[in-house]
Order: C-alpha cells, then sequence, then structure tokens
C-alpha cells in the first residue's frame, strides 16, 4: 500500500502555518522524506459562504500550489483530489495540468470529478446541470491537446480550428487521470477514460448532499469493484485501475483510540480487494483542527513510523 498525504491548505486562516511557499516546501519535503508516494490538494476557487459556515472549506488553486511542492522536492507524486475540470474551459485545464506536469518531471496525478456544489458552478458560469457531460467531453479533449497535435473542435463555449498546445505533458501519454466519486456515472467514466478510482465513504445523508451513491461498509466497496472491473471489459480495457481508499470506521491517527493493529489490518483487507493508494489526511477539509504546521509534521513523522515503515 502507498500513501499519499493531504496538505492542510485549506486552513487559510493560518497563513504562515499552512499558507506560504515556505510552509508548502516544508510539508512536501517531509513528505518525501517519509516514505509517503505524494501529496494531494482540494479544489473550491469561490464557495458560498453558507457553504463555508456548514462545514465546507477554501482552497488554494491546486496546481499553484502543486508546483511549490514540485519545485522543494524530486519524486513526489503531486495529485489533485479533486480538480473540477467542469468548472473550467477545456483548453485552459489542459494547459495547468501540462505545464505542472512538465515541470515537475511527470509527477501529476489529475485526481477530478463531476463536482457537486451548484452555487459554486453557477458562480464560475459553469453549467452545473451538464457537468458530467462536460467532463467525459473535455477529458477527451485534453488527452487529443496533451498529444500535441492540432486539434479542430467545436464545442459548449470554445471553438478551435488548428490548434496546438505546447508543450506536451512530460508523462506518457498523458498524467494518469484517477476519477472521484461513486455513481455509476463515475465508475463508467473510470472503466472508459481513466486510469484510477478515488471512491470514498458516503453515509446515505451525506451522499445526497455531494450527489453521490452511498458506499457505507467494505461489502459496497467490492461490489463496485466489480462493477469496475465489469464495465472495463466491456469498454475492452483490462487496466489494471489504481484505488485509493482508507480503512472505515477507525479512530483516524492522532486520535487517542488509533489502534495500529487494526489499522494495518484494515489496510490488508483493502489491499486483498484491489486497493492500491490509501488517503491519508490528519484534519477534515475546513475543520481547523491542526492547529500548526509542527503539529502536522509530528503526526506525518508518527504516521511514517507506526503505519509505513511498519507494513
Amino acid at each position: 500500500m502507498r500513501f499519499i498525504l493531504g496538505l492542510p491548505t485549506d486552513d487559510v486562516h493560518r497563513r504562515e502555518e499552512f499558507g506560504t511557499v515556505e510552509a508548502v516546501a516544508d510539508m512536501a519535503r517531509a513528505a518525501e522524506r517519509l516514505g509517503y508516494e505524494g501529496v494531494y490538494v482540494t479544489d473550491h476557487p469561490i464557495p458560498p459562504q453558507r457553504f463555508i459556515e456548514t462545514g465546507g472549506h477554501h482552497a488554494l488553486e491546486p496546481t499553484v500550489v502543486l508546483a511549490v511542492a514540485a519545485a522543494a522536492t524530486t519524486r513526489l507524486r503531486l495529485m489533485t483530489n479533486l480538480y473540477i475540470v467542469a468548472y473550467r474551459n477545456p483548453f485552459l485545464a489542459a494547459k495547468a495540468i501540462a505545464s505542472l506536469d512538465s515541470l515537475s518531471g511527470g509527477r501529476v496525478i489529475l485526481g477530478t470529478g463531476a463536482g457537486y456544489l451548484e452555487p459554486e458552478f453557477r458562480a464560475l458560469g459553469a453549467d452545473f446541470d451538464a457537468r458530467n457531460d462536460r467532463l467525459d467531453d473535455a477529458l477527451d479533449l485534453m488527452k487529443r491537446v496533451w498529444s500535441g497535435e492540432v486539434v479542430d473542435v467545436v464545442g459548449p463555449g470554445y471553438e478551435a480550428h488548428g490548434h496546438v498546445a505546447l508543450p506536451t505533458p512530460a508523462a506518457a501519454p498523458h498524467p494518469p487521470i484517477w476519477i472521484g466519486g461513486n455513481t455509476g456515472r463515475a465508475l463508467r467514466r473510470v472503466a472508459e477514460q481513466g486510469n484510477g478510482w478515488i471512491p470514498m465513504p458516503a453515509p446515505r445523508k451525506f451522499a445526497k448532499f455531494v450527489r453521490s451513491a452511498p458506499l457505507e461498509t467494505l461489502d459496497d466497496l467490492r461490489t463496485k469493484i466489480a462493477t469496475l472491473h465489469e464495465l472495463a471489459a466491456a469498454a475492452g480495457r483490462e487496466g489494471p485501475f489504481d484505488i485509493m481508499f482508507a480503512p472505515m470506521g477507525l479512530a483516524p491517527y492522532g486520535h487517542p483510540a488509533f489502534d495500529a493493529a487494526a489499522y494495518a489490518d484494515g489496510l490488508a483487507e483493502l489491499a486483498g480487494l484491489g486497493v492500491t493508494y490509501s488517503g491519508i489526511a490528519f484534519s477534515h477539509p475546513g475543520s481547523g483542527a491542526l492547529e500548526s504546521r509542527a503539529q502536522f509534521l509530528e503526526l506525518a513523522e508518527g504516521f511514517a513510523r507506526d503505519v509505513i515503515d511498519a507494513q
């Protein structure tokens, strides 16, 4: 099992601790030194205030944060979790991801999904109802742009005849695309266009809020993984597909009730289902639970010692 560490850059009120070049570089270097496979950040360009007041969170622009992490490291993977392509013109999204991948020497993982926050779509002038179609079309178009070939295409809000975008990504043929979400549409997107899947634990009430499907047990996960492979076979694709998921129903690392043995058993069970990566965060986005970078670094070091190195 490999681990991707969430950076707490959502805590915009503790800028000096988590939101400066020095802070991001410090956390990224620590993650690389401690044996994490990568780091990830979230995406919310302009969330509504009500979302923030009810547990939502802010975010720095993902490719900017990850560019800082790239400059401070040499092998660390750089993951967007999740980059909402449907918020953006697909050519601009393709350019941003290609630039980050080129600058970092091919270390990007494009985690993306359809999105769920309708007021944010409206603020950005993006079509919420068409977001799934927009994402599917954009992923296809971005791959064409990343090939370095001339593009001739007309789509919603854009028209390109004889256009080309260089540089291409350093990763060949393009950065791996991991799709977030639990719905049948998300699984089909992984099967047809993706290289990985990011399911999320989702009780029914939460699933309704994020406009996804419930995922409450390992049996739910097992069933969806089987569905993914069936859809991939129908699409003429065999994979393999990376899957990122964390043990469910256990106290998080840093909590007094954390049980290292139970956590290791949970990771082993997930690996048996085909999970290849586990995301780890030491605070829920928007919670402000981490008081300092020193606290974050202490937790990152402890998790590496007690979980990563103990595998």
